[in-house]
């Protein structure tokens, strides 16, 4: 049976449930005192927004819509599953931690508007290209649908793999406090970034096949907030005095892969 829910509903409608999911997901961290798993549900938010519009949605190419729902699904549920393994047993990060320090007694309803209410938000503006996938009534697949699963695949191996090759560097304990760049880290200091930035640009082909070019502010906002707000720039700031980093950073490209530079005064 087909929903009669218009474009409209449908868009509104998601924004309705993912604040209502961050709500709910607010209150656990209240009980737990830790918000950062509110990272852990930033890709499996996706999902559930995801497979929102393809239920509701009463237009849009069927293959399409699947192709779009399976892909958001793969990328989603492993970065939630990954964060959530990363992060067990290590108690708040360290981001929240000052932000709770700076709110006081204020934090619990502050953490709610500036943690989960945004995140929330976010959430719903990126979710753009996912929702004119699933509306997009343009007939028939095209070479953009195939170049967006092309995209996203390159992606998918960037940012997967890194994340593996990372874990298993830190689980050696010989490797602690050394600066990682074997593998695809030896091409980008931030494989996983750029491979999360790559999939985006996948689902806004796919989107753009549907018609939905005016969505191409999602993958460009993504990126940004990858390379300079969560992602790269906080990451490096952290690092910054790591034995070895500065070198990393002056032999390795910040965020698209490509081949090491010779460091001057480092050999021939």
């Amino acid at each position: 049976m087909r929903l009669n829910v218009g474009p409209l509903e449908v868009c509104f409608g998601g924004l309705a449930a993912v604040l209502g999911l961050m709500t709910l997901l607010w209150l656990v961290s209240l009980a737990l005192r830790n918000a950062s798993i509110v990272d852990i549900f930033w890709g499996a938010g996706f999902v559930v927004l995801n497979w929102l519009y393809f239920l509701l949605a009463p237009q849009g190419l069927p293959a399409r819509k699947l192709l779009s729902a399976l892909l958001v699904t793969v990328w989603g549920l492993r970065l939630s599953l990954y964060i959530f393994a990363r992060n067990r047993g290590k108690g708040e990060d360290f981001r929240y931690v000052a932000m709770r320090r700076a709110a006081g007694a204020g934090w619990w309803w502050q953490s709610y508007l500036k943690v989960f209410v945004l995140q929330g938000a976010l959430m719903w503006l990126i979710s753009a290209p996912l929702l004119a996938a699933q509306l997009g009534a343009a007939p028939g697949q095209t070479i953009l649908d195939g170049l967006g699963v092309l995209v996203w695949a390159i992606g998918f191996f960037f940012e997967a793999g890194g994340d593996w090759q990372l874990a298993r560097f830190r689980a050696d304990p010989a490797n602690k406090g050394q600066v990682m760049n074997r593998g695809f880290w030896r091409y980008t200091r931030h494989p996983n970034y750029f491979g999360d930035a790559a999939q985006w640009w996948g689902f806004f082909l796919i989107a753009l096949a549907a018609g939905g070019w005016m969505t191409v502010f999602s993958p460009i906002l993504m990126t940004f907030l990858l390379v300079r707000v969560s992602g790269k720039a906080l990451l490096e700031k952290s690092m910054a005095e790591r034995p070895g980093y500065r070198e990393y950073i002056e032999s390795t490209s910040g965020f698209v892969p490509w081949f090491p530079r010779q460091v001057k005064g480092k050999g021939s």
